[in-house]
């Protein structure tokens, strides 16, 4: 069934779009709680995804930097949890940025759309990266099994949201695409 046959609600909507991100189930369930306020808007959709990401990441952020300050920890799983600290906030500022950008996109069409939807793909993309560089510091390492699967569960349910938010984001883009296929500048 084609997915526009298949939206005819709201949630009929989310669910569709969402068969497009690399974890379906995360994505219908963290975005139908929106149905009424996404509607049937691709943009809406892409704007609530990256909303969501937000959301996840600041508070992932701030469970990482209490984590600094567990009795006991190693050095080694300090530093690891620093670097994920420093990691995270560049996480929450791309995101902001691109959530940001994607707002004052307002009506733009064009070479000026791709531009600005571009920089909003960057931004999304760039802040996954982060997520999954705060992962990387603890692949490997002799660390206590709690910092470390404490941690790796909060970053990797952010990283999966934040994935299914720039595949929304992407499909947004494709879908404005203008019909002779230009390019991104």
């Amino acid at each position: 069934m084609a997915a526009k046959a298949a939206a005819s609600s709201p949630t009929d909507f989310i669910v569709a779009s969402c068969k497009s991100t690399r974890y379906p189930p995360v994505c219908v369930q963290s975005l139908s709680g929106y149905a009424g306020q996404i509607q049937k808007s691709e943009h809406q959709l892409a704007q609530t995804a990256l909303n969501v990401s937000l959301s996840k990441a600041k508070s992932a952020s701030t469970f990482v930097a209490k984590m600094a300050k567990v009795e006991g920890i190693k050095p080694r799983e300090y530093q690891a949890v620093r670097d994920c600290i420093d990691t995270m906030a560049d996480s929450v500022d791309r995101l902001s940025q691109s959530i940001k950008e994607l707002r004052q996109m307002g009506q733009t069409a064009g070479q000026d759309f791709m531009w600005h939807m571009s920089n909003v793909q960057t931004w999304a993309s760039a802040a996954l990266t982060d997520e999954n560089t705060c992962l990387d510091g603890f692949a490997g390492h002799q660390m206590d099994g709690n910092v470390k699967n404490s941690i790796r569960r909060n970053i990797v349910k952010v990283a999966q949201v934040t994935s299914n938010a720039l595949a929304l984001v992407n499909r947004f883009a494709e879908k404005q695409r203008p019909a002779g296929g230009a390019e991104n500048p």
